[in-house]
């Protein structure tokens, strides 16, 4: 298992992360071992939005005797009111469900405490604006929460969120398909029908990757696999399906991403979320579906995805492309951004031009022109 810095945090989560939401559909023993296996298989982060009882005790069992080695992400304003699931912001609420989140994990502290599923902006002033906010931080000054973070599926919000300063760390949706969905205060709209013609990542989800990247907020991933539709043709908006290994390696070639929380039903899902550590480059390659999808392309765009690979000059093109893409959202270059950009010894001045790499790039990038931009930009 690969583990990655979660943005500020310090926490070096792993790659492949749990996340909950399918333990209550099976027996209790059965979650409660389907935990432990993850964890022996090198997995370390968890994710518990769920506010039912089953699933934190399950999670609260699988735990235990661990607890260490888990980092847990928990959320504040998640709650179970006569047997539901209820987002809140009232106090008479949000307290007694943090709680019992803790008695139920058998913890006394929660590593990530999670200000649940902001969407909208009327959402974030009625969470911002008052108690719930003031007991979030309450409960990170006593030490019960270790680091802030916040769950959206709304670029905006998430954008919102880092350029605040509050958060350290966001959990949000990405695959390939939502990437290209212009931002929306309803869930339900990313789940609908996607017009022919859309090209592309969507600018605001592009550029909030990349703050992310910039003011080191990490980024956890939940919906990757696009609810499960992305592995099947029919049900896929690209009219092409697509494997774990590569719904993952697209989230994990995001700028700021640290990790990305599969739901699993069974050990044979994990092993083959986990099998992505040791998978070949051309079982990652989620590029050329993109590409060869009858729907969509991101034509013109770097996606990251290393398909330039090899450079005869041993430059890190995917790398040296994503740090000439967060510079120049800037009016300046910013001092982390250049030193990161120095770091990989060999820089984008090195380029001879030869365009092999655009001859392999799915998307028709003008690699060696770009090379030239990024040299001229940082100077080396």
């Amino acid at each position: 298992m690969q583990y990655r810095n979660l943005g500020k945090t310090g926490l070096k989560v792993s790659e492949i992360g749990f996340g909950g939401e399918w333990l209550e559909r099976h027996p209790e023993e059965e979650s409660v071992e389907l935990i432990r296996y993850a964890a022996d298989k090198g997995i370390n982060i968890i994710d518990c939005w769920m506010p039912d009882p089953k699933s934190r005790d399950i999670i609260g069992k699988g735990m235990e005797g661990n607890r260490d080695h888990w980092y847990v992400q928990g959320h504040f304003g998640s709650t179970y009111q006569d047997g539901q699931y209820v987002r809140s912001r009232e106090m008479k609420h949000v307290v007694p469900a943090f709680e019992d989140l803790l008695k139920r994990l058998k913890t006394d502290y929660i590593d990530l405490g999670m200000i649940h599923y902001i969407d909208s902006e009327e959402d974030w002033d009625k969470s911002m604006n008052g108690d719930f906010i003031r007991y979030v931080h309450e409960m990170h000054e006593a030490g019960v929460v270790r680091h802030i973070g916040l769950s959206t599926h709304n670029p905006r919000m998430a954008k919102r969120a880092v350029e605040t300063g509050i958060v350290e760390m966001i959990l949000f949706s990405i695959n390939p398909a939502f990437d290209m969905h212009p931002a929306t205060e309803n869930l339900d709209d990313m789940f609908g029908e996607y017009e022919q013609g859309l090209a592309g990542i969507d600018k605001e989800r592009a550029a909030l990757y990349q703050l992310c990247e910039e003011k080191n907020v990490g980024i956890t991933v939940m919906k990757g696999f696009f609810g499960g539709r992305l592995f099947d043709e029919k049900t896929s908006p690209f009219g092409k399906a697509f494997t774990p290994a590569q719904c993952i390696h697209y989230a994990l070639t995001r700028p700021g991403v640290s990790s990305i929380l599969c739901g699993y039903d069974n050990k044979e899902q994990v092993d083959q979320a986990v099998a992505y550590e040791t998978a070949t480059d051309d079982e990652k390659d989620y590029a050329s579906v993109i590409a060869s999808a009858p729907l969509h392309a991101y034509s013109g765009q770097c996606t990251y995805c290393g398909h330039c690979k090899p450079c005869p000059m041993n430059i890190d093109i995917a790398m040296v492309n994503k740090f000439y893409d967060l510079a120049v959202q800037q009016p300046e270059v910013p001092e982390s951004v250049r030193e990161h950009y120095k770091a990989l010894g060999t820089t984008a001045s090195a380029c001879i031009g030869c365009q092999g790499c655009e001859s392999r790039c799915p998307f028709e990038v003008k690699v060696a022109e770009r090379m030239v931009k990024t040299a001229e930009l940082f100077g080396c």
